[in-house]
């Protein structure tokens, strides 16, 4: 083990910002896992739907922009850098930009929540996630902020903690992606 893992191991283990964090992860993975397989189980009554009006290749490319993201807040992180920071930043506002026009096409296609079983699903999967993408575009621009105005006031864990949640947010993404798109073109 090199001497920066166990700076780094005893850091998240010993600093009570980065044990929470990983306890909020873990809550909300929990509940993701719910959703997921709820989708999964009754994803063959929307099947037909799904097929005929998702988008795999679009949501492909905002997907690929939000995967990117995690390698420039690790940079970010590493290098404590504004400018990766505002970089993953835009490149998760590109994907809730693809998200909202994703959701247009669909409304306007007459699937919405309540309307029927994939809408409700499908919306309630993907809509939870990207208010997390939301949540963590303010971390970002609420660290942004102070490693601007205070930069030496800032500490590795504000790096490390909103870094595991954007790590966080882009994981459930390729979940999401996985089931609720790539699912389509196997289902």
């Amino acid at each position: 083990m090199s001497a920066d893992a166990g700076i780094a191991q005893r850091s998240f283990t010993h600093d009570r910002h980065l044990v929470g964090m990983a306890l909020f992860i873990a809550s909300e993975s929990t509940f993701f896992l719910g959703i997921v397989v709820a989708y999964i189980v009754l994803r063959d009554q929307g099947m037909a739907t799904a097929k005929t009006q998702l988008d795999v290749g679009r949501t492909a490319i905002f997907s690929l922009l939000l995967f990117s993201s995690s390698a420039t807040m690790a940079v970010a992180s590493a290098r404590r850098d504004r400018l990766w920071l505002a970089a993953t930043a835009l490149l998760g506002a590109a994907f809730l930009t693809g998200q909202g026009l994703e959701y247009a096409r669909l409304l306007r296609a007459g699937i919405r929540p309540g309307t029927e079983l994939f809408g409700t699903a499908f919306f309630t999967l993907t809509g939870l996630h990207g208010l997390h993408v939301l949540v963590g575009l303010v971390l970002l621009g609420a660290l942004f902020l102070a490693a601007t105005l205070r930069p030496r006031r800032i500490g590795p864990v504000a790096w490390e903690s909103i870094g595991l949640y954007w790590h966080f947010v882009d994981s459930v993404w390729l979940v999401v992606f996985t089931v609720v798109y790539l699912g389509t073109l196997v289902g």
